[in-house]
């Protein structure tokens, strides 16, 4: 059974089989929204049920597994906590911020988080149904999170942020990077989000941030 943690990259773990089944469990859960049967996904998949239950355990298990591979695609770039410097924090910063602006400005995950808000708001689920809210909340903005929070530690001890609170200072990049992006797509809202508009909210929001928790003793990027 594929075991994929939050905090793994869930594109290491997967093979190419399971990643194509987790893209057609996508692509029916922008067309049938929580209506996902493993049936449906096998036959869109054309594989086994045996073989789906045998990777990821149960629907439960395959929702899970299927936001994990949505999310896997903002990536984190690792940095050296020992070496590092205001360039490569800041491309990492920059890096994260334009993958995570790529995501949520897919169709298919505005779809996704559309049906996780309506689960998550219906009073009458029915008993025995998984949480697909909070199976997005937990492998998706608390799994990114978990991934760029020793980023900005590690600029802490670099010297080259001044925080108190990781989760504060994520908080504060995470909403420089969405601003009001994902609740208007969410909305409908048809926002032109072209490869160099993502690029530019990225250096912009991570220009933002440094001048907010850059450390006074340290180098800004833009006194490079």
């Amino acid at each position: 059974m594929l075991q994929a943690s939050a905090d793994i990259d869930t594109s290491e773990t997967l093979t190419e089989r399971q990643k194509a089944v987790l893209d057609a469990a996508l692509r029916l859960l922008v067309e049938e929204g929580d209506n996902l049967t493993m049936t449906a996904v096998a036959r869109r998949a054309s594989c086994s049920k045996e073989t789906l239950y045998k990777w990821f355990g149960d629907r439960d298990g395959l929702l899970t597994a299927t936001v994990q591979w949505q999310a896997s695609k903002v990536r984190v770039v690792p940095v050296d906590g020992e070496s590092l410097d205001i360039a490569s924090l800041t491309a990492s910063l920059e890096g994260f911020a334009a993958d995570w602006l790529k995501v949520i400005s897919s169709d298919t995950s505005i779809a996704l988080n559309r049906v996780a808000v309506g689960h998550a708001g219906s009073f009458k689920r029915k008993p025995g149904k998984d949480d697909l809210g909070a199976i997005v909340l937990e492998n998706g903005r608390f799994a990114l999170a978990r991934r760029l929070k020793p980023v900005l530690l590690a600029g802490k001890q670099a010297g080259l942020l001044d925080f108190t609170d990781a989760e504060t200072a994520f908080r504060s990049f995470f909403g420089l990077v969405a601003r009001d992006v994902q609740i208007r797509l969410l909305l409908g809202d048809r926002l032109e989000l072209t490869e160099a508009a993502i690029g530019g909210d990225a250096v912009r929001a991570t220009q933002q941030f440094l001048a907010l928790f850059g450390a006074k003793t340290g180098r800004r990027a833009t006194d490079l």
